[in-house]
């Protein structure tokens, strides 16, 4: 790792949003809580205790789904769990990006040492070292169903501990056995229940659900933004914003929405020069604001308190409680908890791209806006936004397809043992693709709107919309007469997807305050 490294303590069972979405962005690295070593040592004590007295006990001495009744010999086990992994490493696609591999890594070891898998210490610290030394696995990103954990893509996970396949190191791709000699580790021989442990478990799903869920906050953030621009662009009115109105219904994303939006605009020339024109309604895409994108951030906080679960559990099986001595055979693998999230996140991406979208619309209208017809002097000889605003509709119809949800899907695999799954892992991975769909649309959406803006100068908006403004014309000119805007829009789908917004908006964030286990 190059840069500032900032050094995270993770307590299995209490990582939040914050610290997960520090370890998605980057230059951190990862130490244990203490405290969790003797919870680990204990289940593996509990394993080892198994494995001495003969007793037949599934994912420690027997096969697998359908094979769950086949004992296996003590002499074997090691070959038991080495074949588990090369057997199920059987991913196809594209490799997930470090970002998201950081946070498979991480959720792997919160999970693993929490004390129920019955791994050994060292196996939980090759993984810490690897993390740390920047070396990520080679993860295709398509092969889950999400049921019976992230079996495919858990399993190359696994294949770098082996020594097989492929690792990247600080980025580069090298074979998995170098990585290792790179940080000092041998291969391991994986001991009993070692292998299932790592395969077993709904990391994959839950990283990319996480992923879909910082950037759905971008984008949500972003959205808020250009809204406040449009209204200032169109001269709308701020009445509906009135905190008494969102007070009366109650509910929460919504309060806090129009209370964001009121003070984005707050201090606003353009704002307060027609506080009497006798506009009495603006259309829904603005007047509805607060209850729109209010109600994508409550999808937003419900999704993210059960991805912050989800990353601190023990989602392998079987589990062990050494309290007792017993292993149990469960489900905690199944990742409907995280496909319902992936879907909700999906409905709010989708829904921030299509508000924007007919803002967008609205400001080409000059019927609607009192602007100039698709904000562009001579019009006729200059077509200005409007071809923009096609492509702004493209992006927000593609993602009405892509929001269906995966959560109601299922195909039964493993011979019918395994007979309804939750199909997490597509429905967390498409939202990297609505994500940057929608942030495309805001992107748009902002650069119309500052455009429209400019017609009412020298009026000035608010300092904080000024500022939104200055930014955009950095990479963004006044559009005087029709030029190449595709470079233009991908700037600002950039300038959607950041992070760095005003600290009153990053507040309404999950990943950005406390959110509790228990709310």
């Amino acid at each position: 790792m190059t840069g500032s490294v900032e050094a995270l303590r993770l307590t299995p069972g209490e990582v939040d949003l914050a610290a997960l979405r520090r370890i998605y962005q980057g230059g951190v690295t990862l130490t244990l809580d203490e405290g969790a070593c003797a919870a680990i040592l204990r289940a593996q004590q509990t394993v080892d205790d198994i494995v001495a007295s003969g007793k037949v006990v599934y994912g420690i001495n027997t096969g697998f789904g359908k094979l769950a009744q086949t004992q296996i010999p003590s002499s074997r086990l090691a070959d038991l769990q080495r074949n588990l992994v090369l057997s199920h490493s059987v991913g196809l696609g594209e490799l997930l990006p470090d970002n998201v591999a950081r946070l498979v890594m991480a959720t792997k070891i919160i999970s693993l040492a929490r004390g129920h898998s019955g791994v050994r210490v060292a196996l939980i610290e090759a993984l810490l070292t690897l993390f740390n030394a920047d070396v990520m696995p080679c993860i295709p990103e398509k092969g889950s169903v999400g049921a019976s954990g992230d079996l495919a893509p858990l399993a190359h996970l696994s294949l770098m501990l082996l020594g097989e396949g492929q690792a990247r190191v600080r980025g580069t791709l090298t074979s998995a056995r170098d990585a290792l000699d790179a940080v000092g580790l041998q291969p391991f021989v994986l001991g009993p229940k070692e292998g299932l442990a790592l395969l077993n478990g709904t990391q994959v799903s839950t990283a990319l659900a996480l992923r879909g869920l910082f950037e759905a906050e971008n984008v949500l953030a972003a959205g808020l933004v250009a809204g406040a621009l449009s209204l200032e662009a169109i001269k709308g009115s701020l009445r509906p914003f009135d905190a008494r109105i969102h007070q009366a219904r109650g509910q929460r994303g919504q309060i806090a929405v129009a209370a964001a939006v009121q003070r984005l605009v707050e201090g606003s020339e353009i704002l307060s020069s027609h506080v009497n024109c006798g506009r009495v309604q603006d259309p829904y895409s603005v007047r509805c604001v607060p209850q729109v994108m209010g109600a994508c951030l409550d999808n937003l906080s419900h999704a993210a308190r059960v991805l912050q679960t989800e990353a601190n559990a023990a989602s392998d099986n079987p589990l062990v409680f050494s309290d007792s001595g017993d292993v149990i055979s469960g489900g905690n693998f199944h990742a409907e908890p995280v496909a319902f999230a992936a879907d909700i996140i999906a409905l709010a991406v989708a829904e921030i791209g299509a508000i924007s979208e007919r803002r967008m619309a609205l400001l080409l209208d000059t019927g609607l806006s009192g602007l100039p017809p698709f904000l562009v002097r001579d019009g006729g000889v200059n077509s200005g936004f409007m071809i923009a605003q096609v492509t702004a509709a493209a992006l927000a119809s593609e993602n009405k397809s892509l929001a269906h949800p995966g959560s109601v899907d299922s195909l039964p695999t493993s011979a019918n043992q395994e007979d309804h799954v939750s199909m997490a892992t597509y429905a967390a991975r498409r939202l990297g693709s609505m994500c940057f769909n929608t942030a495309a649309v805001v992107g748009i959406e902002a650069m119309a709107a500052a455009q429209g803006i400019e017609f009412h100068r020298p009026l000035q908006s608010s300092a904080l919309l000024e500022q939104e403004i200055a930014r955009i014309r950095q990479q963004v000119a006044f559009l005087e007469e029709d030029r190449l805007l595709a470079p233009d829009i991908d700037a600002m789908r950039l300038w959607a997807s950041r992070s760095d917004w005003p600290d009153f908006l990053t507040a309404l964030l999950p990943s950005q305050r406390t959110v509790s286990f228990n709310e």
